[in-house]
This record gives C-alpha cells, structure tokens and sequence, in this order.
C-alpha cells in the first residue's frame, strides 16, 4: 500500500515538472496567454507599411544680411571710415541689403488622402517655399493651412491627381513605459530612416511651453526628423518627433498624438487654435509651500497672480485663492489645470471651485480666448487702460513726483505711452504732468477720465502738460 502511494506521489511531481517545462498543460497555457514579447520580428514590415504615408520636407527662407551691403562680401572696402561711408551714401543713395536663400529640412505624415500633412511648426516657420517629397521621388509644392507655435504643430496640404496614401492616429493615452516604437523621417536629409527603440517615459516637462507632455523615447532621432511620426508596433502614429536634447544621447522627444488631434481637427477647420483663458498665473503646491498653506501635496494649485479685468478677475477668483477642481474634474498639478481650461469653450461658464483661508468655495466663470502668451494677454489689459488714445495715467505719487523730478505733490502723470499711438504721435511724453483738459483742472485719474471719455468733439482734445526742462505746453489729440 505504501509503495503505491509512493509511486502516485511520484507521478504527480513528474507532472507538475512537466508542467512547469511547458508541456502544453494548464500552466503553460496560462503562460502562453501572457507572454513576454522581446525585440519584434515585424520593424521591417511595419517599415514598408507605414512610409509611403511620410514625407520629406524641403523649405527655404530668404534672409536680409543685416547692415549696409558693400559688395559680395558685405564689407566697406575701406573699413570703418565714416567719411568713405557717408559719400558712397550720398552719392549712390543707400546700398540694398543682400538677400540670400536659407534652406530647411524635416519631415511629416500623410493623415488622409486629400493630401493633409502634419507636422512641426518650427519646420515650416517663415517659409517663403515648400516642398514635399513622396517616397516614390515625386514633388509637390505645399501651401500651410495652420499653424499652432505653442504646441509646435503644423498642418500643410499638398494637391495631387489621385489618392495618397496615409497613417492611422493611434492612442498615446494607452501607451506604455518600455513599449517598442519606430521614428520614420530624414535625419540630416536622410530620406526614409527607419529607427527603432522604446518609450523611456511619458509626460514629460523639459520647460519648451504651458503644454509640456512629452513622449520620451531612445529611438534614434536627429536634426531632420522634426515632424515625423514616432509609430507603435500596430503601425498607428503615438507622437509626432520634435526634438532633442543637444549632447544627448538616445534622449528624443515626440508630441502625443492624442494632444494632436484636436490642435489638427482646428487647424484644419479654422486655420487657427483657440483656447479657453482664465486669466491666471499659478504654481504646483508641494513641500513647503503646501504645508504653508496647510493642505497636502496634489490637492490643487495655488493661484500666484490674476490679470487684472480677465475672466478669474470677473468671477472673483484671487491670489493665494487653491483651484481644486474646474467642472467637477480633479486639478492636481499646474498642467492639469492648463489642460483643462484649454479644452474649455470660450465663451463658456465653468465652475471652478477653490480653497480660501481653509474653506471650500465655487465661483462661475465665463471662459475667455487664451492670448499666444501671458505677456500678449498682459499686453492687451494694458492698451485697454490706455484708452483709444494710446496712453496710461496715474496719480501723482511722492515716488513718482521724485522719479520724474516734479516739484507738484499731486495731480496725473502719463506713467506709459503706445509707440505709433494717436497720443505717441502727438508728442505725449512719459512723465508728462497733466494739469488741464480743455481749460478744465485735473487733480485725478477719476477727473481725466471724466473728461477724457466725453470731449467736446468741435474743439477736440487739448492738454496742458507739464514737461520737465520743457515748461508748460498744449498737446492736441485729433
């Protein structure tokens, strides 16, 4: 009886070892449905797949040297004597600036057969010509249909007779860390390079814009690759390749697709992107300064500044106000808020709720159009202030009557004028004491602004300015 048990015994290890050898039993099925997928088999099937839908892109510039020109080599033949200089002006008149034509190269992919091509904006940028070059040698001339400098994405469009050939859009979103992908493009003008690596990382933040999110991989990217599809082992575009860090080595970077797609879906309908605006300047909360504020890492951002007059303004938001969800949806880093306020309508109400002295609140905020940058949208407020005439007041500080040497203690002083404006035209200096509008005294903004918002339209407007050095003079604006 015992040498039976000992044999069943010993069958059951023969088995299991067996099983564990992949003897085509439950566990080696179990195996089999989970398996390690090493190097690839298909990069050159994947290869001839996916190129006849990318391109080479050719571009050129016509560049003015700068300076006087003096011949071919752009040189006063008798060096730096401005006498020489001053009779060839007046005698010939002055001497054109050469031009010469400064070429450019990278690569894009075809998303339809109607000829629409996606690539970076950087290689289009200031081009006076562009070129498209199909795998099969053939040349198109291309017009740009949009551009978006912010994320670095552009869309041109070539006409042909027949069909071209595209690439499917896959899904960075489902991309994974240590997932094999390929970069399609012309390296140094090297046509048709294929290379291959994985994806080192995602969301990445290298400081390039407000929508930093890169794909990084080692795929092997150099100058002349901008703008071509970094491809998954499905033969669908994850990221458009976009740059590399100088010295690097094996470190590229690619736009996400899925940021892509909406940034090629506006350009292509309008030529333009648009973008929701709050109107804030904001930071993470993390380390210290979450423990300042007493809430934990990642519950929001803090807001460090708001435009003045913008939307978060309107609505009441302040600085040191915590923004922890717009919509509902979680705000856990600066990025995710710039995301989401982008992908806002303009013109629409969201409900931002926010962290004031501890307590929760949520305030409705009618969505504004984002400006190109903060200094754009900075600079807008300002003409605003300046007012149709081009020019900006203040009252009268002690700082300011000591800045601008001024003996008065009180009264409006031009503190900024628009170059080219009606007031910059006029003569409307920067420190200009205003004493008068239409005989009528100013002792404040609240009275310049009275005045100068309702002028009687017959005599126009005429100011009597104090000018240091200059005395008193009378300004008209037409």
């Amino acid at each position: 009886m015992k040498q039976t048990f000992k044999f069943t015994r010993y069958l059951v290890v023969m088995v299991m070892i067996g099983l564990l050898l992949g003897s085509g039993l439950p566990m080696a099925t179990a195996a089999k449905n989970a398996p390690v997928r090493m190097v690839p088999q298909n990069f050159s099937a994947l290869a001839e797949t996916v190129s006849p839908a990318v391109v080479h892109i050719r571009v050129v510039k016509i560049v003015k040297s700068e300076g006087p020109a003096f011949g071919p080599f752009n040189r006063n033949p008798f060096g730096d004597n401005e006498q020489f200089r001053d009779f060839f002006s007046h005698r010939f008149g002055p001497q054109r600036r050469p031009e010469f034509k400064q070429p450019g190269l990278g690569s894009g992919f075809i998303i339809d057969k109607a000829g629409y091509i996606v690539t970076n904006n950087h290689v289009v940028d200031g081009a006076d010509s562009i070129k498209v070059i199909l795998k099969d040698e053939t040349e198109y001339n291309a017009e740009v249909i949009g551009r978006d400098p912010v994320t670095d994405i552009a869309l041109i469009k070539i006409e042909a007779k027949h069909d071209l050939p595209s690439v499917p859009l896959g899904s960075s979103d489902n991309l994974k860390v240590g997932e094999w992908v390929t970069a399609i493009g012309s390296p140094f003008g090297l046509q048709y390079t294929v290379t291959a690596g994985i994806v080192s990382a995602k969301g990445r933040v290298i400081g390039s814009g407000p929508y930093d999110d890169f794909i990084q991989t080692d795929a092997s990217i150099n100058p002349g690759n901008s703008g071509g599809p970094l491809i998954n082992m499905q033969g669908q575009v994850v990221g458009i390749n976009t740059m590399i860090i100088a010295g690097g080595q094996g470190i590229g970077f690619a736009i996400p697709i899925d940021l892509a797609k909406s940034i090629v879906t506006q350009l292509k309908t309008n030529g333009q992107v648009t973008r929701g605006w709050l109107g804030i300047n904001i930071q993470d909360l993390k380390g210290q300064l979450a423990e300042y504020y007493g809430v934990s890492a990642k519950t929001g951002v803090l807001v460090a500044s708001v435009v003045p007059g913008d939307p978060a303004d309107q609505a009441g938001i302040q600085p040191k106000d915590i923004i922890t969800e717009i919509n509902g949806e979680k705000v856990t880093s600066s990025r995710d808020l710039t995301k989401l306020a982008a992908n806002l309508g303009v013109g629409d109400t969201a409900k931002v709720t926010i962290l004031r002295n501890g307590k929760s609140k949520t305030l409705e905020i009618q969505i504004g159009k984002r400006p190109m940058t903060m200094a754009s949208a900075s600079e807008s407020r300002q003409k605003e202030k300046q007012g149709q005439y081009g020019f900006k007041v203040a009252d009268l500080t002690p700082e300011m009557a000591r800045r601008f040497k001024i003996e008065e203690t009180s009264g409006v002083i031009v503190v900024g004028v628009v170059a080219n404006s009606q007031a910059d035209t006029a003569g409307v200096q920067q420190g200009d004491l205003i004493i008068e509008i239409n005989h009528k005294d100013i002792g404040s903004v609240k009275d310049f602004k009275a005045l100068i918002d309702q002028p009687n339209k017959a005599d126009g407007i005429n100011l009597l300015v104090k000018r240091l050095n200059s005395g008193l003079m009378v300004i008209q604006l037409v």
